[in-house]
């Protein structure tokens, strides 16, 4: 595992910029920021509007796996081990291995995201 800053990004928390107490915005790397690629790569793509729309449990779980196909397009991110799980009143859970820092893990509420 590298302890290299390999990517930066500005940390978004909600949908806004993560502000220190100088009103400078908050830089996030590495895992942190594939984590919130991931999170904005599934709502930018849309899959949460049709996820909120189907009531199915089948058509939920072709959804859940077209959304883990898709979190398994980074390149950042090994194939075969995404997985993601339905919490309950929007949250969901992703979880994946990436080449250069390990598992990662994030929660997010992506219906209210979405919205």
């Amino acid at each position: 595992m590298s302890t290299d800053l390999k990517y930066i990004d500005l940390l978004i928390t909600g949908k806004n910029f993560t502000l220190d107490s100088g009103n400078e915005p908050v830089l996030c790397s590495n895992r942190v920021s594939i984590a919130q690629d991931v999170v904005h790569m599934i709502i930018e793509a849309g899959i949460v509007k049709e996820l909120i729309a189907e009531r199915s449990p089948v058509l939920r779980a072709d959804i859940m796996m077209q959304m883990e196909l898709l979190v398994e397009t980074d390149t950042r991110i090994v194939p075969g081990t995404v997985s993601i799980k339905d919490g309950g009143n929007g949250d969901y859970f992703v979880a994946a291995d990436t080449y250069d820092f390990g598992p990662l893990s994030v929660t997010n509420r992506l219906i209210n995201d979405e919205q």
